[in-house]
């Protein structure tokens, strides 16, 4: 197995210090490059091209929301995870829509930080416990009210209902096809259709939506 080549932005030391530690320690994974601001990130992502980049949130010189998004035009191929104290929704939803495959809390557990590294390197969303439980706490909520009221996604079929949830949980067509055993083609079709059922085909707004309508808010972050 390839070793995961993840570099970190953060502006204190010692924070630096224990994620260097942290992720040295795994045999499948090994720290390229490290930054202390958005200005030092950007360049690093440039230079050394990460599979995965531990991005703080709040630096100097430039924010870690807009070091992402610079990050994603200039290094598409670099999976970002968003590292953050704040637990608020309206965070972890920023994050998203400015890219991030990832938002772990400060302080989570490392078993949090390691598992997003790996999602992340997958292309695969990851949401850290302390987040997982407000978010899909307040959605459940949002999917009854939604249920009663009537539902764009009543009108997916059981197959592009299929098709979303993996979408949702950061599958490419091909492997989508090949977990259903169908055309890449057919998949692109369901997905088209999927678009212009619920208003976006955009992968990030998909799983904005799902968060939302509370979809596979029981499943939705299992392994």
């Amino acid at each position: 197995m390839s070793e995961i080549r993840v570099a970190l932005a953060d502006d204190h030391a010692l924070m630096r210090e224990g994620l260097i530690l942290l992720l040295q320690s795994q045999t499948d994974m090994v720290v390229v490059g490290q930054a202390s601001d958005g200005v030092e990130a950007l360049e690093l992502a440039r230079s050394l091209k990460p599979a995965v980049l531990l991005l703080d949130i709040g630096m100097p010189r430039m924010n870690g929301l807009e070091t992402l998004e610079l990050i994603r035009q200039a290094v598409p191929a670099t999976a970002v995870v968003v590292l953050s104290r704040y637990e608020k929704e309206a965070y972890v939803h920023q994050a998203l829509k400015a890219g991030a495959l990832g938002y772990v809390v400060k302080g989570a557990p490392s078993a949090d930080m390691l598992a997003a590294v790996r999602a992340a390197a997958k292309g695969q969303f990851y949401l850290s416990s302390q987040v997982q439980a407000s978010v899909i706490g307040r959605y459940v909520e949002g999917f009854r009210n939604a249920t009663r009221t009537g539902d764009q996604l009543e009108n997916l079929s059981e197959r592009e209902q299929q098709v979303f949830h993996l979408i949702v949980k950061g599958n490419s067509s091909h492997q989508i096809a090949d977990i259903l055993c169908i055309s890449s083609k057919t998949v692109d079709k369901h997905r088209a259709n999927i678009g212009r059922k619920i208003g976006t085909d955009n992968p990030v707004q998909m799983v904005q939506y799902a968060l939302r309508t509370g979809l596979l808010a029981s499943d939705f972050w299992e392994e």
